[in-house]
């Protein structure tokens, strides 16, 4: 982990370390998966902020209540059009035992948000996820001091990767480029860091050259402040081969992002924690710094549903706790507080 710059928030940042050194922390479980429970409608995920359609005589004062296209689907705009769910969700977590809250904020990138035609909001909604996730965190730890809770500020992988091809015809094409990438995370970067994050957590990663731009921008908003957050990576191993959706294995994953010394690395989604086995096996023999792990629940049935129930999810876990595999754990998509209370 880079230490030429201090902490940003040097008692925050010594309380996580202090908590590391006496158990295994747990992180929250899937957003997604208790954001479906409320059934959303086009209205729902408008809220009053974007209550109408489309009207072209309101395009030209840009009255955002009139947005131009479909937002139902769009979670991360639930920052804003409805964050009262979104506290709700944090807290199930944290009554269910959860240290680390991540922020809403998976998608909140202007090349995930060009998808809805709000790529403006990359800033606002970021510094609204680590906000909420910030007040539902300190409130918790006010009831369990002898607990401290911490916010994961999110950067996943937007819908677009540096290295792979959408177009099978053409497979030297791409449709995004490192500096693009690297812009985006650095105005997300900054929204989380000013809403009050502990930790910056690059997750997901099926494309290490597309985490690398994530990186190089995180370190750039750091180098600008003068201090820092500790910095977590995730990567995703997308089946049994090993090897995550851009073709690399775990070894040379992690290799290839060692020399930025993070906080923490791990794995997380895709396998659920019976697959999964073997390759945090192999990745906490490779790692010098804390190790992660937040599976799926299972794999997904015919239905893309997951099946594993949380007693289940919670015995593979502990199984990994014994064997020394991890030092933070938690739930990824599937997973609920009923999950993470069980791993908790």
């Amino acid at each position: 982990m880079t230490t030429a710059l201090p902490w940003l928030h040097p008692a925050r940042a010594q309380a996580l370390l202090d908590a590391l050194t006496q158990r295994i922390l747990v992180i929250d479980g899937a957003m997604g998966t208790m954001l479906q429970g409320y059934r959303l409608d086009e209205g729902g995920y408008r809220g009053e902020r974007f209550a109408h359609g489309f009207d072209a005589r309101h395009a030209a004062a840009n009255d955002h209540s009139h947005h131009v296209c479909d937002l139902k689907g769009n979670n991360d705009l639930l920052l804003l059009t409805q964050p009262e769910i979104i506290r709700a969700v944090h807290r199930q977590y944290l009554d269910a035992g959860a240290d680390l809250i991540e922020t809403n904020t998976f998608n909140a990138t202007a090349i995930s948000q060009a998808d809805y035609h709000l790529e403006h909001l990359v800033y606002e909604l970021n510094l609204a996820g680590a906000r909420l996730a910030r007040e539902c965190c300190d409130a918790a730890s006010a009831q369990t001091p002898q607990q401290p809770r911490f916010v994961i500020g999110v950067l996943g992988p937007t819908s677009r990767t540096a290295s792979i091809s959408p177009d099978v015809n053409d497979p030297g094409f791409r449709n995004t480029s490192f500096d693009e990438l690297a812009a985006t995370y650095r105005e997300a970067a900054r929204g989380l860091i000013d809403g009050g994050a502990d930790v910056l957590l690059v997750e997901t990663i099926f494309d290490t050259l597309t985490s690398k731009a994530a990186l190089v921008a995180i370190e750039e908003v750091f180098d600008a402040r003068g201090a820092r957050l500790p910095v977590m990576i995730s990567v995703t191993i997308t089946d049994r081969s090993g090897r995550t959706l851009s073709g690399q294995t775990l070894d040379a994953f992690y290799t290839s992002v060692e020399h930025v010394r993070p906080f923490s690395v791990g794995i997380n989604c895709a396998l659920g924690a019976r697959e999964m086995r073997p390759y945090m096996a192999e990745l906490s023999r490779l790692a010098t710094c804390y190790v992660s792990c937040y599976p799926n629940a299972g794999l997904p049935n015919a239905f893309g549903e997951y099946d594993e129930q949380a007693d289940e999810t919670g015995a593979l876990l502990a199984e990994f706790a014994r064997s020394g595999f991890l030092n933070i754990v938690g739930g990824c998509c599937g997973t609920t507080p009923a999950h993470v209370a069980a791993i908790a």
